[in-house]
């Protein structure tokens, strides 16, 4: 199971464009840069879908986090393998 990056609304999905203006004037794809602005290093909690004008998208804010599907799983994995390393004797 992959992370998977869905709108948590409408379940639009990033194609990889560039649709998402910082207060700074810069614009970037924000799944790059998990909500972090290259240019000003301002993060965003909540980030916007894209809506008319742009391909699909409902225009609803959600917060970042919300957008990366199966990450609680992904992130249960992980803890699992350290917490078998860590008790691995050495």
């Amino acid at each position: 199971m992959e992370v998977e990056i869905l709108c948590p609304k409408c379940d639009w999905k990033p194609d990889g464009g560039k649709y998402w203006r910082c207060t700074c004037g810069n614009v970037w794809n924000t799944f790059e840069t998990a909500g972090k602005c290259p240019q000003c290093n301002k993060i965003w909690d909540e980030t916007a879908c894209p809506g008319p004008g742009f391909p699909g998208g409902c225009g609803k804010w959600s917060p970042h986090i919300d957008w990366y599907r199966n990450l609680d799983y992904i992130l249960q994995l992980e803890l699992k393998k350290i917490l078998h390393f860590k008790n691995v004797p050495s």
